[in-house]
C-alpha cells in the first residue's frame, strides 16, 4: 500500500488496486488531436485498470513491522512466496480474460525489476534493484511467456502501450504518493508511428491542492476529473498486528479528486 503520513498524526493509506483504478482513469481519457488513444483501446485500458491487482491478496492482511510499529509502504513489503504467487495469480487472470491486456500488464511487472526496460528517463524514483532468486525465476519465467505471446502481435503497437503503461503508472504514484508538485515524465509517446524511444516531455504544475496543469494537455475532456479512494486512519504507530489491523478494516473511507487541466 501507499502510506502517508500526514501532518495532523493521521495516516492515509491507498491501496496498491486503489491506485491501478486511477492509473485506468487516466488511460481511458488519454488520447486527442496531439496524442494518440491508445489502440485497441479495451485491451490496453482494461491493462491499466487492473495492472497492480497482485498486490490484492495482500490488502486483505496488511503487516505491521514489529520493531517500529509501522505498517510498510509498497517499496517496503518483502517479496515472499505468497506475494509472487499472488503477482503471478494477477497475471495469469487477466490473460484468461484478455490476453492482450495480460501482456502487458505481464511486461510492466517483469518491467519493474528491470528499470522498466530503460523507456523512462525521469522520473526514476520508483524502480526497484535488489533482487532475490525467488524474483530472478520469477522474471526468467515470465519473460518466455511474454516472448512466445509477442509473436501473436504487432511489436510496434505493443512496445508503445507497455511504454504508455509506464507513463500512466507514474502519473498514478504521483497524484497517489504526495501532494502534487512540480515534476515531469518523459518520454511520453505521441503516437503509434515514431520511433521505439521518441517522446515528449509531459510537465506537471500545481495550480493548487486539487488542480494540476498538464502540458501537453494529453487528455479527450478538459478538464479531466479522477478520483482516488483510500483509508484514513487516527495514527501512524500501533502497538501490534492485531490492533493495527482492526483499524484498518474499521477506517473511514474517502475519495481524493484532482482536476487536470
Amino acid at each position: 500500500m501507499i502510506v502517508r503520513k500526514q501532518p495532523n498524526g493521521e495516516m492515509i493509506l491507498i491501496g496498491q488496486t486503489d491506485h491501478s483504478r486511477l492509473v485506468g482513469q487516466l488511460a481511458a481519457h488519454w488520447g486527442n488531436a496531439e496524442l494518440a488513444t491508445p489502440e485497441p483501446y479495451d485491451s490496453v485500458v482494461r491493462a491499466a485498470v487492473f495492472h497492480d491487482y497482485g498486490w490484492l491478496r495482500y490488502e486483505t492482511s496488511p503487516i505491521l513491522n514489529p520493531e517500529t510499529g509501522e505498517t510498510p509502504e509498497f517499496r517496503q513489503v518483502p517479496l515472499t512466496p505468497a506475494q509472487l504467487e499472488a503477482y503471478q495469480w494477477s497475471l495469469d487472470w487477466l490473460a484468461s480474460i484478455d490476453r492482450y491486456s495480460g501482456l502487458i500488464i505481464s511486461m510492466h511487472r517483469t518491467g519493474l525489476w528491470r528499470g522498466r526496460y530503460q523507456t523512462i528517463q525521469h522520473p526514476s524514483g520508483y524502480n526497484i534493484r535488489t533482487l532475490t532468486p525467488e524474483v530472478e525465476d520469477f522474471i526468467a519465467k515470465n519473460e518466455a511467456w511474454q516472448e512466445r505471446e509477442k509473436r501473436s502481435w504487432d511489436a510496434k503497437q505493443l512496445w508503445t502501450n507497455y511504454r504508455l503503461m509506464q507513463v500512466w503508472d507514474l502519473l498514478g504514484l504521483y497524484f497517489c504518493c504526495q501532494e502534487p508538485y512540480e515534476d515531469y515524465v518523459e518520454p511520453v509517446p505521441v503516437s503509434y508511428h515514431g520511433g521505439a524511444t521518441d517522446g515528449v516531455r509531459l510537465t506537471l504544475d500545481p495550480v493548487h491542492s486539487r488542480t494540476v496543469a498538464v502540458d501537453p494537455y494529453p487528455f479527450d475532456v478538459r478538464p479531466c476529473r479522477v478520483q482516488i479512494s483510500f483509508r484514513r486512519l487516527p495514527k501512524t504507530l500501533y502497538p501490534d498486528l492485531e490492533t493495527f489491523r482492526r483499524e484498518y478494516f474499521r477506517a473511514e473511507t474517502d475519495l481524493m479528486k484532482f482536476e487536470l487541466v
